[in-house]
């Protein structure tokens, strides 16, 4: 009967695992986008784009104008940093490097250095819900961390299916979920952030030949903002000429 039981559980189990939704999407609006940057971490806040890009000697934040693609505003990160995620906490933006063990803190609106902060391993994502902040690391775990002193309240193991999600890359929050782009795929998980668990996938595929993008094996999608006011969700991708305003639909199955 104990093996009836078990059995049992485990289809059942399986059935629930095997649910998880898969969305497409429907491109409302393109914009321009800097074919040069090398998309890291991108949030929307008073009607305009923050992003930031990478690669050693390359790497910045920005403040973009959306409908022109113009970069209003920008501070280079020191030749010797790759740049990573970004989130805002109040006046100040949070910017992670990718193997320095080295963050920053900068000034919203003027862009000036304002603090740093440590953390071990390597730095990939960053987003926030406005009372903490979320950190990717490229493995399938979730930094929580504590704003004012940055030390890690917890780790969220992220699973789709049972099975750990790794390559967790840039990060956004959106509603009560957090969105993860994935490392060289087209998909994007949407994260319960109390269980870790994959709510949905967002499938993207074909996004990337829209937008135009060069042949290369690092120019895939990354990038997602959430425009909270106006319920508008943003992607585009490393190098890519174009951003998109999309609108998700659900799919049967997976």
């Amino acid at each position: 009967m104990k093996t009836f039981v078990a059995a049992l559980a485990l289809a059942c189990s399986a059935v629930v695992q095997a649910a998880v939704p898969v969305y497409g999407y429907v491109v409302k609006n393109t914009y321009p986008h800097d074919a040069a940057a090398f998309t890291q971490g991108l949030f929307y806040r008073d009607d305009v784009l923050y992003e930031s890009t990478g690669q050693y000697g390359a790497s910045s934040i920005r403040k973009v104008e959306l409908e022109t693609g113009e970069v209003l505003q920008k501070r280079d990160l020191p030749a010797n940093y790759f740049g990573e995620g970004i989130a805002p906490v109040g006046e100040r933006i949070f910017s992670l490097t990718w193997t320095n063990e080295q963050g920053f803190v900068f000034d919203i609106d003027t862009f000036e250095q304002v603090g740093s902060f440590g953390y071990q391993g390597q730095g990939w994502g960053l987003t926030g819900d406005g009372k903490v902040l979320y950190m990717s690391d490229g493995t399938a775990f979730l930094r929580v961390l504590d704003p004012a002193t940055m030390g890690v309240l917890r780790r969220i193991r992220v699973t789709a299916d049972g099975i750990p999600v790794a390559q967790i890359n840039e990060l956004e929050w959106v509603g009560n979920e957090i969105f993860a782009n994935i490392w060289q795929t087209d998909r994007i998980a949407r994260i319960d952030p109390s269980t870790g668990q994959v709510r949905g996938w967002i499938d993207l595929s074909g996004l990337d030949e829209l937008a135009g993008t060069a042949p290369g094996s690092d120019n895939v999608l990354n990038g997602i903002a959430w425009d909270s006011k106006g319920r508008r969700l943003f992607v585009t991708g490393k190098r890519w000429p174009k951003l998109f305003e999309i609108r998700l639909t659900r799919r049967l199955g997976k």
